[in-house]
């Protein structure tokens, strides 16, 4: 993975970037790393490209500016997509090309390629961020004012006008069209021949001016387009045929379409709907059972978001942005399972109420619902059910729609998607790294060590896991020159993944991506390759492999702050300074040989063991893109051991610096550790306070003991919804019923119900 440069002569003709773009050629590169080490080939930047917008929907049409070359006039500009689809491109006034997406069913980076000689060679090359459609700004899509009034309108009480508005800048021309499409699935359900299809269907309105807003009052469709219930609307340029695909184009969001639906469904929604229904759940009847490979939710809300290698908030019911959560009343937080189930594609969904407790369909339906297609689809993509979003608009969506919202169905569809419990759940380790370096293991031992160098902090044989972290000296505001090391960078890769590296840059965190730098300016969450990755506004960045393993980090007080969580199948398949996780800390301190060290070891040992981790320059994940990188860390020692650290720093009473420390630090080792060290009270508060994160965290991923759901007798009723450890659930019967049984049951230790199922 090191980017270093080879002087070979050759002969400089042929050491061109043309089709060549990250490769390092015989005399210079087309590697990203090329432009800080001053080794680009000279028309390097002619031929890889840089775009603006560098992404956009699926759904495609969306035009994009080739930024850094210029085109001769004559010039016949193609745009080629994962050398297969060919959309058209033009050259503007100023001399620059311009590229339209095209649709795809998958989301991720897409290479391209452009010809300037109408398709026969592709020369310039780069790649296209594919999103999922709802994680596309509203403001690039045009918007279905009053939407629940387009996806009811036929129900009783919704008729009248439908108002659609967009952006007019976002189509340069005077007049457009606006198209209907739908979508559908053909062929046999988890076979070869299933395949997916976006399908224009007809054209609601032509040549209307391009005026930013378009009303009507719906009519049924004609023919067979009625039978279309799930879709959206495209609007083109009037320029352009009708339906032709790849054209620019806005797009509303993917909606039920109840608006055109035929007369039969105005006439009598309710029976149209749950005749629907019925149908959805004869056909979910010969569909293989999902249910048994969703992982399990986890058992409370604590748990749930302290889970983050394996969930991530629902876009629709989230507690941070106060959301209500429309489709489950009574939650205030649900998180879905980040990964698809293995062999089906399916997705897991979890809700919890104000109490911290999950809530479940077989008590309210405001309950977490699994879903037969996981929402953000699933790579590889492309056949369903794996297509982002709308696989599960058709398995998981419209059937909602048919039984529970146009008819009053809502058991049939709660009895083929009812809540997993939390029962199997068991919750992941943690391990973090923080400070002036202070290491705390999966198994709870905790140590410092003041290496400078690149370090292995805990790679695994049971995927190829890996995670690296890199020790600089640092230099702090008040300028003490101390013997300060702290996190300066840490990369990750999961067998055959793409691979991160997070830098802490002056208060900011770089992210590489296969050793290029990675912008969230217009996209915060990426589908990558083995894995995907998010920043939040604050930049906190998350990476998600797809075993199920999470890494977070977040700079703090000029050093990085690491967590990595591992979930329960890397027990005794972990080593490094994280430890061998296995639930005992004496034998954390365990070297590459595998003999061990007491953990009451003195510093100077410990010092030993954190150097007998570092990683050599074969199996370094870093980028060496700069001089000092590559002197410091390349070419140089990957532990210095020449550099060497205070030990156990000294506490003179007589030090006005103590008394503060005393009242910030109170006992924690650590904290009074960091102010000792860098004499800099700002620095040893952002270790207390990841020390007590990390604290936190491992509180909230404690193991909690379910018992399972209850239901009440038949002829009676129960008070309580909670299932965990110490809950008591108590039953009544109805009147002229007399209860048989247990009046309480009580969930205990054992996983189990106190007393005798009751009757009435």
């Amino acid at each position: 993975f090191a980017s270093v440069v080879y002087n070979k002569p050759l002969n400089r003709a042929q050491d061109s970037c043309a089709q060549r773009c990250g490769e390092q050629l015989g005399t210079c590169s087309c590697q990203a790393t090329c432009q800080s080490l001053k080794t680009c080939c000279p028309d390097y930047t002619e031929f890889c490209l840089q775009i603006s917008p560098y992404s956009g929907s699926l759904m495609g049409g969306k035009v994009f500016l080739i930024e850094n070359t210029t085109f001769d006039a004559s010039s016949v500009i193609t745009c080629r997509f994962k050398q297969e689809i060919q959309t058209r491109g033009y050259l503007a006034q100023d001399g620059r090309a311009r590229c339209i997406s095209p649709l795809l069913y998958e989301t991720g980076f897409i290479p391209f390629d452009v010809s300037t000689d109408g398709g026969v060679t592709f020369p310039y090359s780069g790649t296209w961020l594919s999103v999922h459609h709802s994680k596309v700004s509203d403001g690039e899509k045009c918007t279905l004012v009053n939407q629940t009034k387009w996806q009811y309108y036929g129900t009783p009480n919704t008729d009248g006008n439908l108002t659609l508005t967009w952006t007019q800048q976002a189509l340069t021309e005077t007049h457009i069209n606006i198209e209907v499409w739908g979508y559908q699935e053909t062929g046999d359900s988890y076979s070869e021949n299933w395949s997916a299809e976006w399908k224009y269907l007809y054209t609601l309105a032509k040549k209307i001016p391009n005026n930013g807003k378009f009303s009507f009052i719906p009519v049924p469709a004609e023919g067979n387009y009625s039978t279309w219930d799930f879709g959206i609307l495209r609007i083109t340029p009037s320029s352009y045929p009708d339906g032709q695909s790849n054209v620019p184009a806005v797009w509303s969001s993917d909606h039920a379409l109840a608006w055109h639906l035929g007369q039969d469904f105005r006439n009598d929604p309710n029976a149209w709907a749950t005749a629907k229904c019925v149908e959805w759940e004869k056909k979910e009847e010969k569909l293989p059972d999902f249910m048994e490979e969703i992982i399990d939710c986890p058992c409370t809300l604590a748990q749930a978001r302290a889970d983050t290698g394996r969930f991530h908030t629902d876009y629709g019911c989230d507690i941070e942005k106060e959301s209500v959560c429309t489709y489950h009343p009574g939650a205030v937080h649900c998180v879905r399972a980040i990964q698809a189930s293995p062999r089906y594609a399916a997705g897991q969904q979890c809700c919890y109420d104000r109490t911290g407790a999950q809530i479940l369909t077989h008590d309210s339906t405001g309950g977490s619902t699994p879903d037969r297609g996981h929402d953000w689809g699933s790579p590889p993509f492309l056949k369903p059910p794996r297509i982002p979003g709308f696989s599960h608009w058709l398995y998981d969506v419209i059937s909602f729609y048919y039984c529970c919202l146009w008819s009053d169905n809502c058991h049939v569809y709660m009895k083929k998607r009812s809540s997993s419990d939390c029962r199997t759940y068991r919750p992941p380790r943690a391990a973090s790294a923080f400070g002036d370096p202070h290491f705390l293991t999966f198994d709870g031992l905790n140590f410092t060590f003041k290496g400078h160098g690149e370090y292995t902090l805990v790679e695994s044989d049971l995927t190829s896991l890996r995670v690296q972290g890199r020790t600089q000296q640092v230099h702090l505001p008040n300028g003490t020159g101390a013997q300060v090391t702290g996190l300066s960078a840490v990369a990750m890769q999961e067998n055959n993944s793409d691979v991160i590296e997070v830098r802490y840059l002056n208060d900011y965190l770089q992210v590489l991506l296969n050793q290029k730098a990675v912008n969230f300016s217009e996209q915060s969450w990426l589908d990558l390759k083995g894995l995907f990755l998010h920043s939040t506004a604050d930049q906190n960045i998350t990476v998600m492999f797809s075993s199920g393993s999470g890494v977070e980090l977040r700079g703090s007080g000029g050093f990085l702050t690491l967590t990595v969580l591992l979930p329960e199948k890397f027990m005794n398949h972990t080593q490094g300074l994280f430890g061998v996780m296995n639930g005992n800390m004496e034998d954390d301190y365990t070297f590459k040989n595998k003999t061990t060290m007491s953990v009451h070891a003195s510093p100077q040992q410990v010092f030993e063991f954190g150097a007998n981790w570092a990683v050599e320059n074969g199996s370094s994940l870093f980028t060496y893109d700069t001089e000092s990188l590559l002197n410091n860390f390349f070419y140089g020692e990957k532990h210095n051991a020449s550099f060497l650290p205070v030990f156990v720093p000294y506490e003179d009473p007589a030090d006005p610096l103590v008394k503060d420390m005393v009242s910030l630090c109170d006992s924690d080792p650590f904290c009074r550790f960091d102010v000792l060290t860098t004499r800099n009270l700002q620095v040893g508060n952002s270790t207390r306070r990841s020390h007590q994160n990390h604290k936190q965290l491992v509180e909230n991923l404690k193991p909690v003991i379910s018992c399972g759901w209850l239901g009440h007798p038949t002829n009676g009723t129960k008070n309580g919804t909670n299932y965990l450890l110490g809950s008591t659930i108590a039953f009544t019967c109805d009147e002229g019923y007399e209860l048989t049984g247990a009046k309480e049951r009580t969930c205990q230790v054992t996983g189990t119900w106190s007393g005798e199922t009751p009757s009435c």
